[in-house]
């Protein structure tokens, strides 16, 4: 006998999906501690937070896979030992709920459930992601009634779940008892379309009810179906307005937004204007709680997305929290939103018995489908549907195309796995590298197969659903990218992978895959994100505000250029302030209209520019002073110091590795270590000089370091010079120092250079020149997997501070500098933050150059402008106690 878990079929006992509406009706919520007993049976019985996962509550144990099934592939059945909890709370009717019909309402349950009320069933349903609602009127007594929803971890419904994240288990979204009353509203359809030309709204409502139904917009008047001089919703200006609707026996309220979305030719409008996403993916995540996010988080993530310029969300890979796309409505921003569709655990077995393409699964998608595009039909920060995301191609996704065409022909439709856009209203990409954006933009794209498919794919708009892949120190390149967007009208931006760091906190440090004893699982991969499980912005995400920042500043000889690339918005909010050695002021500068650029003079003593909106920054230009020139210093008398300023010196050796970021894993870390940078051996001269060389191998380096007495300063002159046939880029050249210092993570560190957070050559758009100052402790980024990081670029010298005393060091040319606590070897064998422990040295890294970061974990390598292949470095350095 088949399992009830097994049975491919959508949810019983659930009425017709329907729209999220607020409502005069009674809502009795049901979150709280429920009664909780794991296992196959109901054994003993605890508590379980509702939202919540049981896997971070004490029972079983998150596992992490990108793409692999943690269960063999045998559709639609699934492992005998299968974790399933059981939740019961008592729930009564409240008494002023008189007649009408009781609605049980769930809005994320992984990932099968069956709901029993005093004993008899009232349903069962599985779509994790997605709200379903049972009829439980004639199940309620009226008094004290025992509510029992018993989850099963597993299931049919776990092969089209597969969705690049925690397997976690549980109802982690909140529940509810509805009343609706008799001749209430049981749906609502609103199109609020714009129209450019004339500043007309146009509006349709469609109300399901057994009673009269009217409607009104607060404080504006209709004129029939024209909704006249109405102020359009954008992701720049969210305008929404309140719509009433109502029956003698119920009112129900939505805001709306009066926009269009179009694709014309190969360009996709807004409201008339180009639609050009500065989006990320986000995912449900909280280092505790894992789905079961709270609204205070998600308006954290809305304002922090809003703080870095982001225009746009793709829900990646199922349908958010209904509150989420409330706060994108309210606030701004466009959202493609993905049904609960993902099989990419079939592509490892060639796609064999993939559901998207077999007949018995065709209920489950498309009630899928449904239940995502009827609950959020009406909010108007969607701007388009995704059937999914990587689930390869069949008839069940291409039906869900069709059906949901007919039903909201207002929103484009978008698959990336739709490679011939056979479905979809606009052409999609994962991680194009630079080259292959470009021929895109430019139409040049290789031809398909049948001809008439290839027009129409050529003639569409092109997003990239996914790039610049923000895995670790990354991701480098984006202004590359955004470079290719800006000369391309076809490319109407992309998604930056992703938002957030899925790192779960335990044991005082974040936690990846294979950190839970799991036996298939895809380590730190999870671990991807612009912010840290805890919501800091990374470094990227910082680079990415600079990279799609709306006002975009450059300074030109004496002029300023001042382009704005908002598309509804003027600058006359912004304000321009200069500053140089010695004044600063404020310019006047006309507003300018939406997608136009200005010139200006500038004041003579102006060296700086910034562009602020509500005191949030949103660009900087700078003009760079001169490098000073120095005076060629002749070395004086040969010394070996065993001390710099307060700091006895430990060591000093070649620096030409560093501990590779989660990008250089995926390419240049393997050319690395087969030229042996990772492992140099020491040979020392006579004379000072020293042979750096692999064992196995004839290349190396020779590295030549004269210290001598200059005054009340020592100085330093090095030479590296490559040996061998060298045909590859360097992670870094140059020296590193080993000092030694009871609290290096205290030292305070000074530079004059780039700043204030650390740099690479592909990325280097959020820093600016000038003086910064950071603890060396605070110079570090804690990524939860340690790797290179805290280099800061075009650095004219240092100082390095303690209670004891200084040293300052300047460079005879600038140089990259990076300042640590711990070694390189350190940083690379910690694989957590909390396995970095401080000794009692500090390593001072100065190189004459370092590789870029690229993206190459999920995306393009490090372009050849940002490698460093010297051949030959000098570098000069002058010390002095300060």
């Amino acid at each position: 006998m088949t399992a009830p878990h097994e049975i491919i079929a959508p949810p019983t006992g659930a009425i017709p999906p329907r729209a999220r509406l607020r409502s005069t009706a009674g809502v009795l919520p049901l979150d709280g501690v429920w009664r909780f007993s794991f296992g196959s049976d109901p054994g003993e019985w605890g508590e379980m937070p509702v939202p919540g996962h049981w896997q971070l509550n004490g029972y079983g144990a998150p596992a992490y896979t990108n793409v692999r099934f943690p269960f063999p592939i045998d559709p639609p059945h699934v492992p005998s030992e299968n974790p399933t909890g059981e939740y019961r709370r008592t729930v009564r009717r409240p008494d002023d709920w008189d007649g009408g019909r009781v609605l049980l309402r769930f809005d994320g349950v992984d990932s099968w459930f069956e709901v029993g009320i005093n004993g008899a069933p009232a349903g069962r349903s599985s779509g994790s992601r997605l709200t379903v609602e049972l009829d439980v009127t004639d199940l309620l007594t009226g008094g004290d009634d025992e509510l029992v929803v018993r989850v099963r971890q597993w299931s049919f419904a776990s092969y089209v779940e597969d969705q690049d994240q925690w397997w976690l288990s549980g109802i982690f979204r909140s529940v509810a008892l509805l009343h609706r009353p008799d001749g209430g509203i049981d749906d609502v359809r609103v199109e609020a379309g714009y129209d450019h030309l004339t500043g007309d709204g146009i509006l349709r409502v469609e109300a399901s009810s057994s009673l009269p139904v009217t409607w009104e917009i607060v404080g504006v008047e209709a004129d029939g179906d024209r909704v006249p001089g109405v102020r359009p919703w954008s992701a720049e200006q969210p305008n929404l307005y309140r719509l009433l609707v109502r029956t003698d026996a119920e009112t129900v309220s939505l805001d709306i937004g009066f926009r269009t979305v179009r694709v014309e030719g190969d360009r996709l409008t807004l409201n008339g204007a180009p639609l050009v996403f500065r989006g990320v993916n986000r995912h449900d995540f909280d280092p505790r709680a894992g789905r079961a996010v709270s609204r205070e988080l998600m308006e954290r993530d809305v304002a922090l997305m809003k703080e870095h310029h982001i225009n746009a969300v793709r829900t990646s890979h199922y349908p958010p929290d209904p509150y989420f796309l409330e706060l994108c409505d309210r606030h701004g921003l466009y959202v493609i939103e993905e049904c609960d569709i993902e099989t990419h655990g079939f592509s490892p077995a060639g796609w064999r018995s993939n559901p998207s393409d077999d007949p018995a699964w065709a209920e489950v998608y498309l009630d899928r489908m449904r239940r995502m595009v009827e609950r959020d039909k009406n909010a108007p920060s969607v701007v388009m549907w995704s059937l999914g995301n990587e689930a390869g191609w069949g008839r069940n996704l291409a039906a869900n195309a069709r059906w949901t065409a007919e039903r909201d022909p207002a929103r484009p439709i978008h698959y990336e796995g739709d490679t011939e856009c056979e479905s979809v209203g606009v052409y999609s990409r994962m991680y194009p590298g630079y080259d292959e954006l470009e021929a895109i933009g430019r139409h040049e794209e290789p031809a398909l197969a049948d001809p008439s498919r290839d027009r129409r794919r050529r003639g569409l708009p092109m997003i990239m659903c996914e790039y610049g892949h923000a895995m670790g120190n990354g991701p480098g390149g984006l202004a590359d990218y955004e470079a290719i967007i800006d000369a391309h009208p076809r490319l109407a931006g992309g998604f930056i992978w992703e938002w957030i760091d899925h790192g779960i906190l335990s044991g005082g440090a974040y936690r990846y895959g294979g950190d839970f004893g799991e036996t298939v699982h895809d380590g730190s991969f999870v671990i991807d994100g612009l912010v840290r499980p805890d919501r800091t912005p990374s470094p990227g995400l910082l680079e990415l505000a600079a990279v799609i920042t709306p006002v975009r500043m450059r300074i030109d000889g004496d002029e300023l250029v001042v382009e704005n690339r908002w598309s509804f918005t003027t600058t006359e909010d912004v304000v321009f302030t200069w500053s140089g050695e010695a004044d600063a002021g404020v310019l006047d500068i006309p507003a300018l209209a939406p997608l136009t650029s200005r010139r200006l003079r500038l004041p003579e003593a102006a060296l700086m520019v910034t562009a602020t909106l509500g005191g949030n920054v949103l660009s900087r230009a700078q003009k760079r002073p001169a490098a000073p020139v120095r005076p060629v210093l002749v070395a004086g008398r040969p010394i070996r110091p065993e001390r710099l300023g307060p700091f006895p010196i430990a060591g000093l050796t070649l620096d030409a590795w560093r501990a590779p970021t989660e990008n250089d894993r995926f390419s240049l870390e393997q050319t690395w270590r087969a030229a042996g940078l990772d492992r140099l051996l020491e040979r020392t001269y006579e004379d000072g000089r020293a042979r750096y060389g692999p064992a196995g191998l004839d290349s190396g380096f020779e590295l030549t370091c004269r210290w001598s007495a200059l005054g009340d300063a020592i100085r330093l002159d090095v030479e590296i010079e490559r040996l061998g046939e060298w045909r590859l880029p360097l992670p870094r050249l140059g020296v590193a120092l080993a000092l030694r210092t009871p609290a290096p993570g205290d030292v305070r560190f000074e530079w004059l250079g780039l700043g204030p957070g650390e740099s690479y050559p592909d990325s280097r758009s959020a820093g600016w020149h000038g003086q910064h100052s950071l603890t060396v402790r605070e110079a570090q980024t804690p990524y939860v997997v340690p790797q290179e990081n805290g280099n800061r670029s075009e650095v004219s010298w240092l100082r390095l501070s303690t209670p004891s005393g200084g040293l300052r060091i300047e460079g005879d040319s600038p140089f990259e500098v990076a300042v640590r606590p711990w070694s390189t070897g350190q940083l690379e064998r910690a694989r957590h933050t909390d396995e970095l422990v401080e000794g009692d040295l500090l390593w001072v890294h100065l190189a004459a150059g370092v590789t870029g970061l690229g993206s190459a974990s999920c995306g393009p390598a490090v372009r050849p402008s940002a490698e460093f292949r010297a051949a030959r470095v000098r570098l000069g350095f002058t010390f002095e106690a300060a």
